[in-house]
């Protein structure tokens, strides 16, 4: 099926791997605006997913209401786009890859596009408009310019409305479109025998009669063609078909009703007006049902009078008010028969929320399905209470917490504005016992502020309360070792695998404040998963995106008081994604899998499809700030450099340790120049060696297989974050023998191609190459050798940049990552530094961070230079392998 994409430069871009029409691939290719007009009129055999039909919806809306303008204006009318309209349709829009990037200002900016590129196709065809909607956009084409007026009679007490049906001959001269009865028209193209006109102005009705049983006796009967004198019950079946007379291109004016429409009553239910005194997923919160009209409660003969009124309109406080008695006694039933089940048994606050969100209740008093969708003559609010604490989740209003200034004494750093919010809500959660999860973008802080939870968590937790686990893919572990040792090391913390502690103890775990183990061992030690923990989190939590996986339904199972996810990877793109993430940290809250199916074929089969209700109810719980939000740009540097620790393989540990015995026996047998020039050669195998196997022996490409590499198990975890995020990466290696084998490596993660640039691409192919990756936005990574594009490119278009294996010297990495960071980014730059744990790589790192405030000459020469100057034992320590801290176990995976 056809699916479409949200780019994080706001373009719209289509799926093109099935068979495309050339000229929506043209179309889509030229401007989003272009593709989407062309999208209009797709094939109705054409295989559109949610994501294309809630975009064809939005292309067809915009149609409508230009056809219905511009035709009176001969184009030179604005087609207005109301926020209120633009946000109800931001609130409909599906999962789709970029959703992130999507909100109502892209919508409106878009609707302004379609109404430039419109507007001057219209004008390029030097015809009238009738004429351009027939040839170019004939589901549109009004070939009649018909009107319908209902007016109030308030002199009439018995038939207190007036209809009457005109045509629309010209403007006038203030622009105006003059009106003539429709019955005056039919005399004069009768008279003259315009037959064409005369088709044209029966067009329309014939259409809109074709759909209503009421418009089609009026057009038998020939009363369309006179004034009416109607009563409010013919009145009211003229309104309810008003949406196909607008379909067939009929302009429907009625009285000024609030929303266009006459009010209805609505059966009003509150929910948590009242404050809980303890909240959690079980908590009942109280629940409260009246029948309102606008914002006020009506009273007791008013409601009798609405029920007994049956179907139709009816005057209550001098205003004209729609009722339908059997649906509303229907929906009032069955809500105060919720309120007495509350009363006895209470509502739980995921139940409150489903029912807040428009989601059907998934317990035994669910709501059947037409109650449920009936959004006419129910509403349910937030009450006082709920309305705070949602608003609190949400980062509405600033949080009351402030036990964060707590922290400087134990946080080894300053929580940026954006960063200390986050820490807000997630303490405001785990106090609420309600998980959540932390999606912010790839770079801005997700670990700090965990750690800073758990300091609160540590300086609050009660003597009999037990620690909390944290479950990462074990190339995290290092990293997450790391970052507690630097930020947090207050935190008593073990890591449980089999290279480290592989059979706990209950006292061993009762002693900490944090458990690290990773997605495969957990499953492997009965002491983890039996025990219940304070809180459970799970970092890359994407792991567990796969419902019916086993290693995605055992981490589902452990036991928790709170439990939280942290993932860079957009969690909207997917509905069974979302399913599973639930499942794990609001266990219930969207039901089981097979509650969570029917929901979302209820939904899609809703007129029109709509996933606001589920968007709703999962929004409380999730918490994404994106490096192009405003408020977070302001607080971050523009360039920000981020270690990715690497684990080794078994191979590369074997190799690394033989290397290091082989340099040990060579230091004894030279000195001088020749032991300068040994050290060097050494330093590059250390390199190749950590960089792959494969590359230490020489071999060729086939012989790269990514599991026998960690920097590889890491460079595929970040592309895949940043490929769903669609932005663009620079990879950066030293080694020209590297670049096509990572190059073919990220293609399979990316789905398609990338480019690469080394020493032997000719000069003039790497101009061509490089404006390429700039401007094709379907290249999303460049391979490139550190000499060949380490100065002189401008590769502004990459918000990424991995260096794979170090260079050693800071000047040189800086001068590489400033092909993207540099005049004309517009986007924060996030710098990836591969370093292997247990390896010179890390102290070659250390040394470079601890020299940064010495003189800049001292470090000119790189760190080559340095470690050529040491003592053999000291180099010897150097390069020594940390085997516990630096391989892969199996049991880790």
């Amino acid at each position: 099926m056809l699916s479409i994409k949200v780019s994080p430069n706001s373009q719209l871009l289509i799926d093109s791997s099935g068979s495309l029409d050339i000229h929506m691939l043209d179309a889509f290719s030229a401007s989003s605006a272009k593709g989407l007009l062309c999208l209009a009129l797709a094939r109705p055999e054409l295989a559109l997913g949610p994501s294309a039909q809630f975009w064809q919806k939005f292309v067809h809306e915009f149609l409508n209401t230009a056809c219905t303008l511009l035709e009176t204006t001969a184009g030179d009318a604005e087609v207005p786009l109301a926020d209120e309209h633009a946000q109800a349709l931001f609130e409909s829009a599906p999962p789709m890859q970029g959703l992130e990037y999507l909100d109502k200002i892209m919508l409106k900016e878009l609707w302004l596009a379609l109404d430039l590129v419109f507007v001057a196709e219209f004008k390029t065809s030097k015809s009238s408009f009738r004429e351009f909607l027939h040839h170019h956009y004939p589901a549109w084409s009004q070939v009649g310019r018909i009107a319908f007026h209902l007016a109030e009679n308030k002199q009439d007490q018995q038939q207190p409305f007036a209809f009457l049906a005109t045509y629309v001959t010209r403007l006038s001269s203030q622009g105006r479109a003059q009106h003539v009865p429709i019955g005056k028209a039919f005399q004069e193209f009768a008279g003259s025998k315009q037959n064409q006109a005369l088709l044209a102005l029966l067009t329309p009705i014939n259409a809109a009669a074709e759909q209503s049983s009421f418009l089609h006796e009026l057009v038998e009967s020939r009363e369309l063609f006179h004034t009416l004198a109607w009563s409010p019950m013919t009145a009211f079946h003229f309104l309810q078909d008003v949406a196909h007379y607008e379909a067939a291109g009929i302009i429907v004016k009625i009285p000024r009703w609030k929303n266009a429409r006459p009010q209805i009553p609505t059966v009003t239910v509150k929910i948590g007006d009242k404050s809980a005194a303890l909240l959690d997923a079980s908590s009942l919160i109280d629940f409260s049902v009246q029948v309102s009209l606008g914002d006020s409660e009506i009273s007791a003969s008013e409601l009798d009078q609405i029920l007994r009124a049956g179907e139709g309109l009816i005057r209550i406080r001098g205003e004209w008010v729609q009722v339908n008695s059997a649906e509303i006694q229907q929906v009032l039933d069955h809500w105060q028969k919720i309120a007495r089940v509350a009363d006895t048994d209470g509502i739980s606050f995921h139940e409150g929320m489903r029912l807040l969100a428009g989601v059907p209740s998934f317990s035994q008093h669910a709501t059947d399905a037409t109650v449920a969708n009936n959004s006419s003559w129910s509403r349910v609010e937030a009450g006082a209470w709920l309305k705070e604490t949602l608003q609190k989740l949400s980062g509405v209003s600033p949080s009351a917490c402030t036990i964060v200034d707590t922290l400087t004494s134990q946080l080894h750093t300053a929580l940026r504005p954006y960063q200390r919010s986050g820490v807000e809500w997630l303490w405001l959660l785990y106090s609420m016992r309600l998980g959540g999860c932390l999606a912010d973008d790839m770079g801005l802080g997700k670990t700090v502020q965990v750690l800073a939870l758990l300091l609160l968590i540590k300086q609050q937790k009660r003597a009999s309360r037990p620690p909390s686990l944290l479950i990462v893919p074990a190339t995290l572990v290092g990293n997450w070792r790391a970052e507690i040792s630097r930020f947090a090391p207050a935190l008593q913390t073990i890591v449980v695998h089999a290279t480290e502690l592989r059979d706990p103890q209950p006292a061993d775990i009762a002693r900490q404040d944090l458990v690290i183990t990773t997605y495969g061992y957990v499953r492997r030690c009965p002491l983890l998963t039996s025990s219940s923990w304070d809180a459970i989190i799970l970092d890359e939590a994407q792991a567990i995106k796969n419902p019916s996986s086993k290693q995605s339904k055992e981490v589902r199972g452990l036991s928790a008081r709170v439990k939280f996810a942290l993932t860079g990877t957009p969690i909207e793109n997917s509905a069974s994604d979302l399913w599973s993430l639930f499942d794990f940290i609001n266990p219930g809250l969207l039901g089981s899998a097979k509650d969570f199916d029917r929901l979302l074929k209820s939904l899609q089969r809703r007129d029109p499809p709509t996933f606001a209700p589920l968007r709703n109810v999962v929004r409380p719980y999730i918490l994404r700030r994106l490096k192009t939000d405003r408020s977070v740009i302001s607080d971050l540097p523009e360039k920000t450099e981020l270690r990715a620790y690497c684990m080794l393989s078994k191979a590369q540990g074997s190799l690394y340790q033989k290397c290091v015995n082989e340099l040990k026996q060579q230091l004894e047998q030279v000195d001088g120049i020749k032991r300068r020039g040994i050290i060097l050669s050494f330093l590059m195998q250390f390199k190749q060696i950590c960089n792959h196997p494969a590359h230490w022996l020489g071999s060729s490409e086939a012989s790269y297989e990514p599991a026998l590499s960690g920097k590889f198990d890491r460079l595929k975890m970040l592309a895949e974050e940043i490929s769903a995020r669609q932005e663009k990466l620079l990879v950066f290696t030293q080694f020209r023998e590297l670049t096509e084998v990572i190059s073919d490596y990220l293609r399979g993660i990316f789905g398609q191609p990338g480019l690469v640039l080394h020493g032997g691409t000719p000069q003039k192919k790497r101009q061509e190459l490089v404006d390429k990756f700039q401007t094709d936005p379907t290249i999303n990574f460049l391979v490139l050798s550190l000499k060949a594009g380490g100065t002189g490119l401008n590769l502004t278009a990459a918000s990424h940049v991995v260096h794979f294996d170090r260079w050693w010297n800071p000047a040189v990495e800086n001068q590489a990552t400033d092909r993207a960071f540099r005049i004309g980014q517009k986007r924060n730059v996030l710098v990836h530094k591969f370093i292997c744990r247990g390896t010179l790589e890390v102290r070659i790192d250390e040394m470079i961070e601890s020299k940064k405030s010495v003189a800049a000459e001292i470090l000119s020469g790189g760190a080559e230079k340095i470690l050529t100057e040491m003592t053999n034992d000291q180099l010897l320590q150097f390069v020594a392998l940390d085997i516990n801290s630096a391989i892969i176990n199996s049991a880790m995976e």
